[in-house]
């Protein structure tokens, strides 16, 4: 007998909308200059108002879950930027304030929109994303990477690369206090949103680092909830920037096992797994590995798949950025096209998928979320 329309919602994913890319969005629509270490988290102290109408315009567009400016918060980054540790720790926390406060003028605007229908997750980029762009080819210094042109350990440097993974695990640890260490802030967060990832050791060290911190937090008098949290990773060109021991490419299959692979007890299993600055183009020969992967590796542990695609794809020849279509005028709608079409194969695994989370990254604004949120059948967590 046929299921009725009821079941088959109830079995299907549920689909939710991302924010595009805060960073460009400053620069592209708000027409600020963001060119320093900080990058988006560069207004936060000099110009918060500007954070809070970019949240606003995503929420506008049909994005009901906005990210936080903190991708680049580090306290490396504040430092060379002339600000104090103190300093730093108060301005990252000011991030998720921002996000509040366009969260709670949203609601007041839209009488039909639920608060929790609208989620605020933590944006932290990788360890590369404080140095020059590295968090594309994952070029780290020591004792994050073995520095030079390589990104990975050779056989036999098993010592260097368990030293890295511990630096990266305290990098990532210690951004995780900031907001974890205040109450307040952490009761804002909705979810945590590891992004950019470029190596399959900084995915470990980002798991050791949330096992650490879930631990923390279930020993905290004040009983500070867990949070739901992804793990996303970049494939320039379609290829994951680290590589195997021997040199060779991680297949977005193996980069999958990284991320959701549950035989080590030490790692945190995130809820989520996806793709993020990546070309568009590129998703569908990524998920259909990473998809396979999920099916074999987490049974009937149903992770969230989460894309956010660039809104333009990088023009490595001209050093600039190429919309979709065949102009400006139709780009946003060929970019959200193109991305739903992309997810749709997986928008019916109620068997293997949580739910989808799609949004955008670099170049993608709210026209583009206003296009995909207009092609996308959405429904809340």
């Amino acid at each position: 007998m046929a299921e009725d329309t009821a079941t088959q919602e109830r079995r299907l994913p549920r689909v939710l909308i991302l924010d595009g890319g805060l960073g460009t969005t400053l620069e592209d629509v708000f027409h600020r200059d963001i060119s320093t270490p900080l990058w988006s988290a560069r207004p936060i102290e000099q110009d918060p108002e500007v954070i809070i109408e970019a949240h606003l315009a995503f929420l506008r567009a049909g994005a009901r879950i906005i990210s936080t400016a903190t991708y680049q918060s580090a306290f490396t980054t504040f430092e060379k930027s002339g600000y104090t540790r103190p300093d730093a720790v108060c301005i990252m926390r000011k991030a998720v304030t921002l996000a509040q406060t366009a969260k709670t003028r949203f609601l007041a605007e839209r009488s039909d929109v639920r608060p929790g229908d609208v989620h605020i997750a933590l944006a932290l980029g990788p360890y590369g994303a404080t140095l020059h762009a590295n968090e594309f080819d994952g070029l780290y210094p020591p004792p994050f990477g073995p520095g030079g042109s390589h990104n990975h350990f050779a056989p036999g440097e098993d010592a260097l690369c368990a030293q890295s993974i511990q630096a990266l695990e305290s990098f990532h640890l210690d951004r995780l206090r900031v907001f974890a260490g205040d109450a307040q802030t952490w009761d804002a967060l909705d979810w945590v949103a590891f992004e950019t990832l470029p190596l399959a050791r900084e995915v470990t060290a980002v798991r050791r680092a949330m096992r650490v911190l879930l631990g923390e937090l279930a020993a905290r008098p004040d009983a500070c909830g867990r949070k739901r949290w992804w793990i996303s990773t970049v494939h320039p060109s379609g290829v994951f920037p680290g590589r195997a021991s021997d040199g060779g490419v991680m297949t977005a299959g193996a980069v999958a096992r990284a991320v959701l692979g549950r035989a080590d007890p030490a790692l945190a299993v995130p809820d989520g797994v996806g793709v993020n600055c990546t070309g568009v183009r590129h998703l569908p020969g990524l998920l259909a590995e990473v998809a396979a992967a999920v099916a074999e590796e987490c049974g009937d542990a149903k992770p969230w798949l989460v894309l956010y695609p660039n809104g333009r794809e990088w023009d490595v020849t001209a050093q600039s950025w190429v919309a979709l279509g065949a102009g400006e005028e139709d780009a946003a709608e060929a970019w959200a096209t193109a991305l739903a079409e992309a997810a749709a194969p997986y928008a019916g695994q109620h068997d293997i998928w949580q739910g989808l989370i799609l949004g955008g990254c670099c170049k993608s604004g709210p026209k583009e979320i206003s296009a995909l949120a207009q092609l996308t059948c959405t429904s809340h967590a």
